[in-house]
């Protein structure tokens, strides 16, 4: 059985980065609801993500999206993130949001509208090399909405080709990590619709391109943590974007609508040792607050994570590899089954009080008085979201 001790250790080498547009207003395609105190740029989203490490501990890192978070002095954004107690992390890209993608960026039958998108993830990483950041993340929304539209096959080579100059852009030490999702905004098939889809291309691309798993991102009844174990066995799981799904692709709190999916996941991560940073896996929430407050829902989802990783720690593997073997099906599921009725609230307090945090941070923050300071303070200006 895992020592308390080693389930701490292990805990407190835990990381998590935040996506910087959860700070601004976003929700559904229907309506955006704006807040008191929403950042109104870059500076002050990131300003705003740096609380949730504060009363965490293991949020240290925040994604950029581009174009949303442009700033004229990305070394100035940078400068600010380590002034405030985090850093930049991923550079997101965006392909979805210029009409010229109508029907396809990447996959584009027009190699004007292609060489577009190559070129804006040359900005991408140029953005990476003023900030440090050392990982592009793309998500492709490219595909189409009725038989016959377009040619699925010459769509695949137009992508691997035009991944190719994406991938040539990088530096050695940077990383391109491939995002997929299997239906919308196209709704006939889309480009990267799965894991296999995305694994295929960054094995043709090379060592530098991994997979990103979004737990959103799958059809209802899809045993994710069995993607998660294929990915690992081949090395090529980059990343996680941890939210929360009821129907589609909900951008809920993470744990929301099923926390011991999460803990399944989260075992499978424990059990083939990749919860270290060394691992290569960034462990990432992408998620947008409509009807929540944005500070409050972000530090949900971590703690969310961090529990579930908890229990995932305290799984008895030797019991449970015992039960296995033996065939007895019913004791290697109370195995697990016990870790995940375990309460590891008292356990994380006791993590957050050794770090010299609040053991709470949900109620610290609530207490700081920091909301009610940035409402006062930003006031005119325009409020950021999508597009901003």
């Amino acid at each position: 059985m895992t020592s308390q001790e080693a389930v701490l250790a292990a805990l407190s080498r835990q990381t998590i980065e935040l996506p910087s547009w959860a700070f601004g207003n976003s929700g559904t395609r229907f309506k955006v609801f704006g807040t008191p105190g929403t950042p109104r740029d870059p500076f002050e989203k990131v300003s705003d993500a740096a609380q949730v490490h504060r009363y965490t501990g293991i949020a240290p890192r925040v994604s950029l999206h581009v174009p949303w978070d442009r700033v004229d002095d990305y070394g100035k954004l940078a400068a600010h993130a380590a002034d405030v107690g985090v850093s930049i992390g991923m550079v997101n890209s965006n392909l979805f949001q210029d009409d010229d993608y109508k029907f396809g960026s990447l996959t584009h039958a027009d190699p004007a509208v292609r060489a577009k998108a190559v070129a804006h993830h040359a900005e991408c990483v140029d953005v990476m090399r003023a900030t440090g950041s050392k990982e592009l993340k793309l998500w492709l929304p490219d595909g189409t909405n009725y038989p016959g539209q377009d040619d699925l096959r010459d769509r695949q080579d137009r992508l691997a080709d035009s991944l190719q100059q994406v991938y040539a852009l990088l530096d050695e030490d940077m990383r391109m990590v491939l995002e997929y999702k299997f239906f919308e905004p196209a709704f006939y098939h889309t480009d990267i619709p799965d894991w296999g889809t995305s694994l295929l291309h960054c094995m043709a691309l090379g060592d530098r391109a991994n997979v990103v798993l979004d737990t959103g991102h799958h059809a209802p009844g899809t045993n994710i943590e069995f993607i998660v174990v294929q990915l690992l066995r081949a090395g090529r799981l980059g990343a996680f974007d941890f939210n929360s799904r009821f129907y589609a692709d909900d951008d809920l709190m993470a744990g929301a609508a099923d926390p011991f999916q999460l803990f399944r996941i989260m075992y499978e991560i424990v059990r083939s040792d990749a919860l270290r940073p060394e691992s290569g896996v960034n462990f990432m929430l992408d998620q947008c607050h409509n009807v929540e407050e944005k500070i409050p829902g972000q530090i949900r989802s971590v703690t969310n994570v961090q529990q579930a990783t908890a229990k995932a720690l305290l799984v008895d593997r030797d019991a449970l590899r015992e039960a296995q073997r033996a065939g007895n099906v019913l004791a290697a599921n109370d195995v697990l089954m016990d870790a995940y009725a375990t309460d590891v609230r008292p356990l994380l307090a006791q993590l957050r009080e050794s770090m010299g945090l609040a053991p709470d941070p949900m109620a610290a923050y609530l207490a700081s008085g920091y909301a009610e300071q940035t409402a006062a303070d930003r006031v005119g200006g325009h409020q950021a979201g999508w597009g901003a």
